[in-house]
């Protein structure tokens, strides 16, 4: 029987593991926290929304863009749902977004792990892995206090983002030991960090909106929904959205700003034509009280405030010159990105094991033969509502299917998987 080693108890981990133990392979899956998934628990705020109907390509990021898309569509949503209904998590539409039907992600993870049991994997936890030796017959895995030997091995250690949970980098050490190249690791689907004194009176505000990147008066990204400011700068799920490009822009040190129109439905031209028919409807009306009941009260101090408008100044003496300012700060509010927050507030990251060195179909590296990847390690981040963890599904179903089965020159092995 062969013996399949999974590094990294998290979603792709899990998910190599029981699809290794599916195929007859014989697996033990070693994870350096004290227990295994958990990351799990913090996604979806809890809830764990663990796949989306919503599947396309531009869904998911790579330096090699076509490299995620061929995996996921092995295993899509589809099957992912139908995977954890065969585990019993009974799941729940929520426009796309699937969660389990109990709201918690604690069932997720605890499905995972009564699958494991009963496959017979062997679960190991607080083992760090410090060196993989590639052998003639089989790999030695070099641990803090033990040995493990096996004829395939998975990588799936995670990234750098939210370390508390077991995801610090370590994997992409064991990875570079064997020669495989890198793509710069930087935190995604996290919040942007701004320049502006003005952000700390701000603070707690939400507004639904469109937030939009810019680069060298390029538009790289851009995205919709709420956007939450902050006094470090601004937040939400179309920030984390983008985040990614403005990381890897500050990465190759470019100036980065971000532009949030609070009036998207609108253009321009529009949105100076209703502040003056608001103004007309009610001329009496002080600057103070002007956007009340349109906009967010701070937001509207501000936009006062910064347009040189007297507080005091009745609405019907706006002249247009301070309407076509009051209209571009709020379509065009633009603000400098100066970076983001850190690996242990961001989600995911962005870069990681170069995709070159992979292949495409199996997962296989193409550097160490029988060494396999899965999961965030690689370069490959998904959008925000589901994404990251389909492709851990996807990405740890295809590399545990191929690590326990045939491969010419393999060598099939039925030494015990830990030794002393």
């Amino acid at each position: 029987m062969r013996t399949v080693a999974v590094i990294g108890g998290g979603a792709s981990g899990m998910m190599a593991a029981i699809t290794a133990a599916s195929e007859g392979a014989c697996v033990i899956l070693l994870e350096q926290k004290d227990r295994i998934g958990k990351k799990i628990l913090s996604t979806g705020n809890g809830r764990c929304n663990f796949t989306n109907i919503r599947q396309e390509p531009i869904c998911y990021h790579s330096d090699q863009p076509a490299f995620p898309w061929g995996i996921v569509e092995k295993f899509d949503a589809r099957l992912s749902i139908s995977f954890f209904l065969s585990l019993g998590v009974y799941s729940k539409n929520r426009n796309g977004y699937i969660y389990p039907n109990s709201d918690q992600a604690s069932a997720v993870l605890d499905a995972l792990r009564m699958e494991l049991d009963r496959l017979g994997v062997e679960v190991a936890v607080g083992v760090k892995c410090t060196q993989i030796r590639p052998g003639k017959k089989q790999f030695s895995i070099e641990t803090d206090n033990k040995t493990v030997r096996a004829d395939r091995v998975i990588l799936c250690a995670g990234s750098k983002a939210a370390p508390s949970t077991g995801s610090d980098g370590s994997g992409y050490d064991l990875a570079k030991q064997l020669g495989h190249r890198m793509v710069p690791v930087l935190p995604a689907l996290v919040q942007l960090q701004c320049e502006g004194g003005f952000f700390k009176g701000i603070a707690g505000v939400r507004a639904d909106g469109e937030v939009s990147v810019w680069s060298d008066g390029e538009c790289v990204a851009r995205d919709r929904g709420e956007i939450q400011l902050a006094a470090y700068g601004i937040s939400g799920i179309p920030v984390f959205q983008v985040s990614r490009y403005a990381s890897r822009l500050l990465y190759e040190k470019r100036e980065v700003t971000a532009v949030l129109d609070f009036f998207p439905d609108f253009t321009l031209d529009q949105t100076e034509a209703f502040l003056k028919a608001r103004a007309n409807t009610r001329p009496e009306k002080p600057a103070s009280m002007f956007l009340i009941g349109l906009f967010h009260k701070k937001l509207s101090d501000l936009w006062i405030k910064m347009s040189g408008i007297s507080r005091e100044k009745s609405a019907g003496d706006l002249t247009e010159v301070e309407i076509g300012r009051l209209a571009g700060l709020i379509k065009n509010f633009r603000v400098r990105v100066t970076g983001t927050n850190s690996f242990e507030q961001a989600q995911v990251c962005c870069g990681g094991i170069d995709t070159r060195d992979v292949n495409p179909e199996t997962l296989e590296s193409l550097i160490v033969p029988g060494l396999y990847f899965a999961g965030e390690i690689l370069d490959v981040d998904g959008m925000c509502g589901g994404y990251n963890l389909q492709w851990a599904w996807a990405s740890g179903h295809a590399a545990g299917k191929a690590a326990a089965g045939d491969r010419g020159g393999a060598a099939a092995s039925g030494v015990s998987a830990m030794s002393r």
